[in-house]
């Protein structure tokens, strides 16, 4: 009988520190999980629980594999964030558009040293940012001549128009991969010479996911009806 509940004891014993070690294991898991901002504004500094970068004001991220695998199935098939093209910003960091996800969209493809559309289509942008007046909407400009408008030059072209904080996006990107986003935005241009571009005048709104929600053309035009596109999309999600 004493030989009995001495291996019963023991048996015992041995379930609670099996338990101990599978819950300090799970502990342990739970604790590498760690939030950073997509934008590095930090750089590689990292916080325990989610919420959003002091810096850019953006919505921390996930670092482990398994959730980054997780949201990109949850990706829509018409959202421009299956895209795996890389962009330089204004300040020289590297991102991928799916780093943006979270935020309404507003985007308009540009160059800087264009003299007639894009100073109105900035004009524009700038109308319905002040409209608008919510800090998580994210404004992109995408250049569509990456071979002069290093970021260097886009972050002069920010800084001389007052939009470069941390709403505003300037990207610089391949030949190949700026042809490939016009055509997503339906967006049409054409060198004409060294210096002169045609292209369309299209500004883009999209949701939180990189799915196009709205599109208005043409310069000039009452921004009224596409911040009110923004505000829906805002408090949609």
């Amino acid at each position: 009988m004493q030989k009995l509940q001495t291996n019963n004891m023991t048996k015992f014993m041995g379930l609670i520190v099996l338990t101990m070690i599978l819950l300090s294991c799970q502990s342990e898991k739970k604790a590498t999980v760690q939030y950073q901002c997509p934008m590095h504004c930090e750089g590689e500094k990292s916080y325990s629980d989610p919420g959003i970068c002091p810096v850019c004001k953006m919505d921390l991220v996930r670092t482990d594999e398994t959730q980054l695998a997780a949201e990109e199935r949850d990706v829509s098939d018409v959202s421009i964030f299956n895209l795996s093209s890389k962009w330089k910003t204004q300040n020289g960091n590297s991102i991928e558009l799916k780093d943006l996800r979270g935020n309404v969209l507003v985007m308009v493809m540009i160059y800087t040293s264009c003299k007639s559309a894009c100073p109105r289509l900035v004009y524009d942008i700038r109308d319905i940012h002040d409209k608008v007046a919510d800090p998580s909407v994210k404004y992109v400009f995408v250049s569509i001549d990456p071979e002069t408008d290093t970021p260097e030059r886009l972050k002069k072209y920010a800084r001389d128009n007052q939009m470069d904080g941390p709403q505003w996006f300037f990207l610089q990107g391949s030949l190949e991969d700026v042809r490939v986003f016009a055509n997503v935005l339906a967006v049409k241009y054409k060198k004409i010479d060294p210096q002169v571009f045609s292209h369309s005048s299209i500004i883009s709104v999209f949701d939180k996911n990189g799915v196009l929600s709205y599109q208005r053309e043409g310069l000039g035009e009452n921004t009224d009806q596409t911040v009110r596109e923004i505000q829906k999309l805002i408090v949609r999600d």
